[in-house]
């Protein structure tokens, strides 16, 4: 016991099976405050091992391919913690003494004594294992001994009766069956059919045909008198109760278990009358500071010869002795409660689970036709063989309590054929799952368990679950509720959007117009185009899959002809494939383009044939932030990074004054970057051996990684280099969306690899492949493709996967909708994949090998590029002397946390319609003013330019338009008052052909020649009139002070002041004045406070 020598208090373990095994590392685990001493001895000579795949140690006979930890997790335990004795039986308890006494003569002092004996077989009155032929199944030494006696010469040929037919029956039954000395096997079963206790009497039917189809013999509605012996004395046959006599060399007995309570009988532990040491809530029995968990254990009379509720004890009693009371406060107990009784196993080659009240049916029906009387409480009668009541068959388990106490129906799918049979059980009304049982085909047992843990009311008909949903697990969001947010930005509800279709939208584009849904942050996007394509279905409006109105294909087909007629640049896709060979393209289809040749040719994304279709992160090669600057993320594969590397990136962070992030993906982040310092950052991360991370680009983003076999003494697989390789290969392949990967050194899955869009995760015989999962907006769990990959085909499996989805996507689809949309879905795409079922493997293999081989980093190239850093500049005016790279900051920048960012977007944004007439002199008194050379616009007929120039405090982007000439706007989008307008995509309305430039913030369209914003009418910019004078542009402007007055970046500017003001006066006016010394137009702009749903205003 605990002195003051000796600040432990001891834990006495009695019993090294897998709940004893289970306590100890769990309560090892969970005392960090080194409260106890534990001490553990086992009357095996073995350390504790899996029981439940007793059956696999008849194929290897290696007790140790069965340990629960290897012999070496013993040996590293601080043996001031933890102390085993193996081959060491404790023989007595002295509750009063608080000690216990081994077999050996070792004595040990404990303060909490935790009984975890288990159970032994339970026999009928006529076994004798004395008697040669006769065995139990429950340890090693059993089947060491059944192993060893069917082997013998004389037992060649010979036969074999199993006695229950029950999951420990079956069990044995099937591990004898594989015997090569084995010639016949035959079940003996008290009931018709075999699991019984699991399954009803069609679903028994359908294990018994498959049992019987393996040539086993089954005695159903049978039980045996004697056993018959020969002269010798050992097993000849059996007397079956009709007074049959049934030949057979070998007698396994799995008729049940009982618990082993001796040791607490002994010592005067109160028992249950059918067996088990009686305990409470809590998990103590009748003795202070002793407990009791696993099969030995009784629990409101019933015990348990299931895993899982004796993990669950040993889960709750481990964390009481630690988390009840500690350093940070105290925390209810946990107590005992009705343990999930659910099971999924292969017998005899079927596979079989059971779920929550799986005889709910059966139970109501007894209820209904036996009232129960009212009498007088009597002790429970025993069995016939006086074996204990094992609960694991449940009475009410789950569902809601309403639900489950009144009556049920079920659904039931049978199919002799396949081999399949399902039954759910279901409350009346159809509103909960209470329970059901499968057979041959469980795919389903996780998320249905799930379904009936939740007790939560169902949303879908029962029948889906037998029939499936005839949606074809298409994500139309037909399962929301009208009031369900689907644009958090802009607070935008399902029932808008399908009020927007029945008020006469047609179109995503005119959703988006209408509501603002999706112009935020655009992750709702891929649902509310499910959702609009749904409706106008409804609607009866012809649902197009158009790239956009320039293209009338969708993204697949358009790659196909760009593959097909090796087209390498907008203009001759347009020429070849447009509505209208002359058009520009559009914001939509534009990217779309430069991602198909990107992922088929992969030239540089600058080149001047494809700058002007990239969105501003793949056109400046980081991410734009809000503020108008860019972050910067270098790659680190695997997440795997050396101390000098990490030192680079704080030494280039100081340097350049940047925000730096740990990232999900396993990478460092560098923000608040501007545009003109990119190159030169680049340089400084290129010399120390990194390369661009493709954070910017639809494109592989990362390979995340656990450590696996490099440092974890858990990994399987080598998941840190299988990740690096993966990223090494894949890296900067363009495809339609962003796509992640992850990798996962053992099943613990450290790496989240089923939450990618492909992850690996090792198992003992490869890797399991898992495809098309996401985070984000719509989460969805990875699919399993292919399981134990031998690691030498892993590579091409992921080759084929990766260019079949970047060849048949949609544009901006992630793997998971692409999944869901597939026609046959996951045993589609495996036949595709793995069979080869369109006979393309080889040339998807080729298609990669050939991308992959022109890779290049992409940030190396602008660095060893003087052309392409002349894009970097923030003014193309600033850049000579006397004005020589004069920056100007676009949003005012605050400390927090030690570290700088911009500040605060205001919560409420104005209507902002800037206008000429807001200047204050009339424009016939403005003058012609040379603001850049055309060398500064580096102008081309394969695509349109554009550039920034300052003109006093005011900024102005330049536009060139081939065959159209040049334009000008103001620079700032009115939207957020962001000045980035000169990295927007310019594109043509395909009706009128009017150009327009789109702004990268939130894709607000700014019409060039107008002003007028042409998908949002709150907004509205101030064009210029631009004309060429020899090598000259010139501008048509009025003085610097008058233009300043209305679009002067310090005027605009986001400043941390404003967005607190709005913030606490939310429900006020504030009035947004101009500087004293200017004016802007007739009147004042004010912010009313308006809630989001107001016309006028997109938040």
């Amino acid at each position: 016991m605990a002195t003051e020598e000796n600040q432990y208090k001891t834990i006495v373990v009695v019993g090294l099976g897998m709940v004893g095994i289970a306590f100890i590392e769990k309560l090892l685990d969970l005392d960090t405050g080194h409260q106890y001493r534990i001490v553990t001895c086992s009357e095996e000579r073995h350390l504790a091992y899996n029981r439940v795949a007793l059956t696999e140690y008849f194929q290897h006979r290696n007790v140790e391919k069965l340990y629960l930890n290897p012999a070496d997790w013993y040996a590293k335990q601080d043996p001031d913690r933890f102390a085993f004795h193996i081959g060491e039986t404790v023989a007595s308890l002295d509750c009063d003494a608080h000690l216990v006494e081994t077999d050996k003569g070792r004595s040990i002092t404990y303060d909490y004594c935790v009984l975890a004996t288990g159970s032994d077989a339970a026999l009928p009155s006529y076994a004798d294992l004395s008697v040669p032929g006769a065995f139990v199944y429950r340890n090693i030494s059993d089947i060491n001994g059944l192993l060893e006696y069917a082997e013998k010469e004389d037992m060649k040929d010979c036969s074999a009766v199993v006695l229950g037919g029950g999951l420990l029956g079956l069990e044995a039954a099937k591990a004898v069956y594989d015997l090569p000395t084995i010639k016949d096997v035959t079940i003996i079963h008290r009931q018709a059919y075999p699991l019984s206790r699991q399954l009803d009497a069609q679903g028994g039917e359908i294990v018994l045909r498959r049992i019987e189809a393996m040539g086993v013999t089954f005695l159903g509605s049978t039980s045996v008198q004697r056993v018959v012996t020969n002269d010798q004395g050992v097993v000849s046959g059996l007397e079956l109760s009709d007074g049959t006599l049934l030949n057979c060399n070998i007698v396994v007995f799995a008729i049940g278990i009982t618990p082993r309570d001796y040791l607490a009988r002994k010592a005067g532990l109160a028992c249950a009358p059918r067996g088990g040491i009686v305990v409470n809530d809590d998990l103590q029995t009748s003795a202070k500071d002793i407990y009791a968990i696993g099969e030995c254990a009784s629990w409101k009379n019933n015990t348990y010869g299931l895993i899982a509720p004796g993990i669950e004890m040993a889960d709750i009693l481990a964390f009481n002795f630690t988390q009840a009371q500690t350093q940070v406060g105290s925390f209810k107990p946990r107590q005992m409660n009705n343990p999930d009784l659910s099971t999924k196993l292969k017998l005899m080659g079927v596979d079989v689970a059971s779920f929550g009240d799986y005889f709910a049916e059966q139970r109501i029906q007894v209820k209904v036709a036996k009232p129960v009387k009212q009498s007088a409480p009597q002790d429970p009668v025993p069995n016939e063989d006086n074996k204990p009541h094992d609960a694991s068959t449940p009475k009410k388990r789950h569902g809601a309590a309403a639900a489950a106490d009144g009556p049920v129906e079920a659904l039931t799918y049978r199919d002799p054929f396949g081999g399949v049979y399902k039954k759910y059980i279901f409350s009346a009304d159809g509103k909960y799952l209470l329970g059901g049982m499968m057979v041959g085909d469980t795919s389903d047992y996780v998320k249905l368990v799930a379904l009936v843990k939740k007790k939560k009311a169902l949303d879908v008909p029962p029948s889906q679950f037998i029939l499936g949903s005839r949606s074809g697990q298409d994500d139309s969001g037909g399962d929301l509720d009208e009031d369900a947010q689907i644009c958090s930005c802009h607070n935008v509800s399902k029932g808008r959007i399908v009020q927007c279709i029945r008020d006469g939208a047609q179109s995503v584009a005119d959703v988006k117009s209408k509501t603002k849904a999706g112009s935020g942050c655009g992750g709702c996007v891929p649902l509310m185009t499910n959702i609009v394509k749904a409706e106008l279905k409804k609607a009866g409006i012809a649902v197009s899959n158009h790239l956009c109105p320039h293209f009338a294909m969708s993204r697949a087909d358009l790659f196909n002809v760009v593959k097909i007629k090796k087209l390498k640049s907008m203009t001759a896709i347009m020429e070849a494939a447009g509505t209208n060979p002359r058009a520009l393209g559009c914001e939509i289809c534009k990217p779309a383009v430069g991602s198909i040749l990107s992922s088929l040719w992969n030239e540089h994304i600058m080149d001047p044939a494809h700058h002007s279709n990239q969105d501003t992160n793949d056109r400046f090669l980081a991410n734009i932030q809000r503020n108008g600057t860019f972050s910067v993320v270098p790659r680190v594969p695997g997440g795997e990074i050396t101390p000098d590397k990490l030192v680079v990136l704080g030494q280039v962070a100081k340097k350049y004054g940047l925000y730096t992030k740990i990232t999900g993906g396993q990478r460092v982040d560098l923000f608040g970057a501007e545009k003109a310092d990119l190159p030169s950052i680049w340089k400084e991360l290129v010399d120390a051996g990194f390369e661009s991370g493709h954070a910017y680009g639809k494109a592989l983003r990362t390979v995340k990684s656990c450590v696996g076999t490099s440092w974890c003494r858990y990994g399987i697989g080598d998941s840190v280099g299988m990740a690096i390789r993966l990223e090494e290969r894949y890296k900067g392949i363009r495809s339609p969306h962003k796509f992640k990967g992850g990798v996962s050194g053992c099943v613990r899955e450290c790496a989240e690899a089923q939450g990618k869009d492909f992850g690996l995760i090792a198992t003992d015989k490869g890797w399991n492949i898992f495809v098309c999962g996401n985070g984000g907006a719509t989460p969805r769990h990875a699919t399993l493709l292919a399981a134990d990959v031998p690691p030498s085909r892993v590579l091409r499996i992921m080759d084929r996967f990766i260019m079949y989805y970047i060849s048949t996507a949609d544009k901006l689809m992630r793997t998971a909708r692409w999944l869901e949309a597939m026609d046959g879905g996951i045993e589609k795409l495996r036949r595709v994949i793995l069979d080869d079922e369109l006979g393309i493997c080889a040339d998807l293999e080729r298609d990669m090998d050939e991308l992959v081989g022109t890779y290049y980093d992409e940030w190396k190239a602008v660095v060893n590029d003087q052309e392409r850093q002349r894009k970097f500049r923030q003014f193309v005016n600033t850049v000579v002397p006397p004005r020589q790279d004069q920056r100007v900051p676009q949003a005012e920048n605050i400390v927090e946390r030690g570290q700088s960012r911009p500040a605060d977007w205001s919560k409420h944004t104005d209507a902002l319609i800037l206008r000429e007439t807001d200047i204050s002199i009339p424009k016939t008194q403005w003058t012609w003013r040379k603001v850049a050379t055309i060398h500064d616009l580096s102008p081309t007929e394969s695509g349109t330019t554009s550039a920034a120039v300052r003109f006093g405090d005011s900024q102005i982007a330049i536009f060139h338009v081939p065959g159209r000439g040049y334009f000008a706007t103001q620079q700032m989008c009115p939207h957020r008052r962001a000045f980035v307008l000169d990295h927007g995509i310019v594109g043509d309305d395909p009706k009128s052909g009017s150009l327009y430039v789109s702004c990268p913030m939130h894709k607000r369209n700014f019409d060039l020649t107008s002003g007028e914003c042409l998908n949002d009418e709150s907004y509205g910019v101030i064009p210029f009139q631009v004309k060429a004078d020899g090598e000259d542009l010139l501008l048509l402007l009025p003085e610097e002070g008058d233009l300043d007055a209305v679009i002067g970046t310090s005027r605009w500017m986001v400043r941390q002041a404003e967005a607190e003001v709005r913030g606490r006066t939310a429900d006020a006016s504030v009035e947004i004045v101009s500087p004293p010394e200017a004016s802007i137009g007739q009147e004042t702009t004010v912010w009313n406070g308006s809630s989001c749903s107001g016309p006028d205003l997109d938040w």
